[in-house]
Order: structure tokens, then C-alpha cells, then sequence
């Protein structure tokens, strides 16, 4: 995410979406979709998660 800020904003977007469904960002359905697709593990997902929340997007829950 530190070199595709791109592909954070998309993550931002996708979390707002979410939000707006009453869904958090740190739910373990997103969690479990991030690992997925990011190929991580359950602990890397939520550590990027607040990575990408915290840089790019803090208005997310």
C-alpha cells in the first residue's frame, strides 16, 4: 500500500462502502476477504487494514 496508494484508496472506498451497510472495516468477513485476496494471514490483514485506515482513510470505522 506504501508504494500503490491507489490500491489504498480503493481499499478506503470499498471500506466506506461497507460502513454505509453498517459493516465494519475490522469485521471478520473483511478480514477473511483481505486475507484471501492479499494472500495473508488473519493477523497481516488486520495490520493492514489499520495501516491503510490510519494513512489513508481515518474517517473509517
Amino acid at each position: 500500500m506504501k508504494r500503490n496508494p491507489k490500491e489504498a484508496i480503493a481499499f478506503c472506498r470499498k471500506f466506506e462502502s461497507l460502513n454505509s451497510k453498517g459493516i465494519s472495516s475490522f469485521s471478520n468477513e473483511v478480514m477473511d476477504e483481505i486475507s484471501l485476496t492479499k494472500n495473508l494471514s488473519s493477523n497481516d490483514a488486520q495490520i493492514l487494514t489499520i495501516y491503510i485506515i490510519g494513512m489513508h482513510c481515518p474517517e473509517i470505522y
